[in-house]
């Protein structure tokens, strides 16, 4: 005999796991920021967005600590709200930052590794973002 389970609902039990369909709240980015720009739209802000925060890692001086951690924190919050197609360039890129911050403290360069793994992610993400009219920098 077959019959239906007297079960308590999942949303009355405060210690069930969120549905898929649950949200979790993230507060809003600055409306200037990189990041607040890779949230707002698709692949090409977030492949400019990628342009931005490369220009400014490029221009931080060797052995700015402080400044490479900034750049390392604005590419983790690009990273999660850019298309999940191109967030492998924010990942790579908060790699570098905050690869090149541990060594900007004794004048030193990013491991190789780090360096790899940005041109590996501007060579995988550059079709889609040639796509959406804009190159990626390196």
């Amino acid at each position: 005999m077959t019959g239906c389970s007297a079960s308590p609902a999942v949303e009355d039990d405060p210690s069930a796991a969120p549905s898929e369909s649950a949200t979790i709240p993230v507060p809003a980015l600055p409306p200037e920021s990189p990041e607040a720009t890779a949230a707002a739209g698709g692949v090409k802000d977030a492949c400019e967005t990628f342009n931005t925060l490369w220009t400014r890692y490029a221009a931080v001086p060797g052995n700015d600590a402080n400044a490479y951690e900034e750049i390392y924190l604005a590419s983790e919050d690009a990273k999660g709200t850019a298309p999940e197609e191109v967030s492998g360039l924010f990942a790579a890129l908060s790699l570098i930052a905050i690869d090149h911050a541990g060594a900007a403290e004794t004048g030193g360069e990013p491991e190789q590794a780090s360096k790899d793994a940005v041109r590996d992610a501007v060579f995988t993400n550059s079709g889609a973002c040639t796509a959406e009219g804009v190159t990626l920098q390196l």
